[in-house]
């Protein structure tokens, strides 16, 4: 049986690591009595840890909250990670975080045994975290739609579209995700009846959240990362075209970089439309598909493809006329 003071600690570890714990499945944990339980949990009231009795049969205690924040007790897998997160919000995309995280990793790191800072160092050392080139995020801004996440709240705001047209939105907000440039709003657009993706940097939230909604049933993760992506790139094109490619929708989708919408025209053939800033860029994109293809009703990407192949043409003669 663990001594009281070491018994005290393991009981906040537990309290801290799940919302809400019965008697018997402490004194289980702890190989103690339920009596024993209940003097630990008044002993941990007396060092001001606000633990909450359920009432009932089933009874149990939940740690809640109060106006200090208690001390927290992680494991070394918990506390490496939670230093290496630390670390990586340093150099994040959030407005204002990276000195707040740099001073609780220098908290944390002064308190971690040595055999824990070793290792948080050597992913110091290995790993060498890039500039967020993009506008940076507003953290009341992501707190807020985190939390309207979180209580299935409408949300208000106003959003900046890429050409810098500004519109009302009324939406139910699902998830946000990052892909550490920006911060992306999944969330269903009540004017526009579907799913939308926003960049929460054009976000302007009205204040308060909106009422309480009843949650829809969630596309397949590697759906909402696969449309987030697909946003990510046709939100900067300024150029599109209409394209049909004499070879397999597979063999097309698995050319392009990014998710693209491909649909079969039978066996060996299929459309889609790429897109990118300038013609001359999608020229050369289409020239990798390995494969033959036909522009749809685009003059601008026929000019960028008669330009290129002239330029192409006259390296190959030059290049064969000069020899080695």
């Amino acid at each position: 049986m663990l001594e009281t003071s070491a018994r005290l600690l393991r009981l906040l570890s537990l309290l801290q690591s799940r919302r809400d714990w019965t008697s018997t499945e402490l004194a289980s944990r702890l190989d103690v009595t339920t009596r024993t339980i209940r003097n630990d949990i008044n002993r941990l009231r007396d060092l001001g840890y606000p633990v909450e009795a359920r009432p009932g049969v089933a009874g149990g205690y939940r740690l809640g909250t109060s106006g200090a924040l208690p001390p927290l007790l992680l494991d070394d897998d918990e506390a490496v990670a939670v230093a290496i997160s630390l670390r990586t919000a340093a150099g994040g995309s959030i407005a204002g975080i990276e000195e707040i995280a740099a001073r609780a990793l220098a908290k944390l790191q002064q308190v971690l045994p040595s055999r824990l800072r070793h290792r948080v160092s050597a992913y110091q050392t290995a790993a060498l975290t890039l500039p967020s080139p993009g506008t940076r995020v507003d953290p009341d801004v992501l707190t807020l739609i985190a939390g309207a996440c979180r209580d299935h709240e409408r949300l208000r705001f106003d959003y900046r579209t890429h050409s810098g047209t500004t519109s009302r939105r009324q939406v139910e907000p699902y998830r946000l995700i990052n892909d550490r440039r920006r911060w992306y709003l999944m969330a269903w657009d009540l004017d526009r009846d579907d799913w939308r993706t926003f960049r929460v940097d054009r976000i302007t939230p009205e204040l308060p959240p909106g009422p309480r909604f009843t949650p829809r049933p969630l596309p397949p993760d590697e759906d909402i990362a696969a449309r987030v992506a697909q946003g990510m790139g046709e939100a900067t094109w300024r150029y599109r075209a209409r394209v049909i490619v004499h070879a397999p929708a597979s063999h097309v989708r698995a050319r392009i970089p990014i998710p693209v919408d491909v649909k079969p025209l039978g066996e060996n053939r299929c459309t889609f439309e790429p897109g990118s800033d300038h013609p001359e860029m999608l020229a050369l994109y289409l020239g990798m598909l390995d494969a033959d293809f036909t522009i749809i009703d685009s003059p601008d990407l026929l000019n960028a493809l008669h330009k290129l192949a002239t330029r192409y043409h006259q390296a190959i003669t030059t290049s064969t006329a000069s020899g080695p």
